[in-house]
């Protein structure tokens, strides 16, 4: 599930409101510890562009 979650946010990385809907739904979808692995990939891939978008996302469950 994790990989399918990466594959759907690097699909709509083009978009910032895809983007972040997408992300939310994906945290949904994953356990904790998915959801930690996630983070950090975003961080490394899409941290200069989305970061506040990235942190949101995560402030509530990590």
């Amino acid at each position: 599930m994790l990989e399918f979650c990466k594959s759907i946010l690097e699909k709509v990385s083009f978009d910032q409101v895809l983007f972040k809907k997408e992300l939310v739904k994906s945290i949904q979808w994953i356990n904790t510890t998915d959801a930690k692995s996630l983070r950090e990939w975003c961080i490394e891939m899409y941290g200069n562009k989305y970061s506040d978008i990235i942190q949101q996302a995560f402030e509530a469950i990590l």
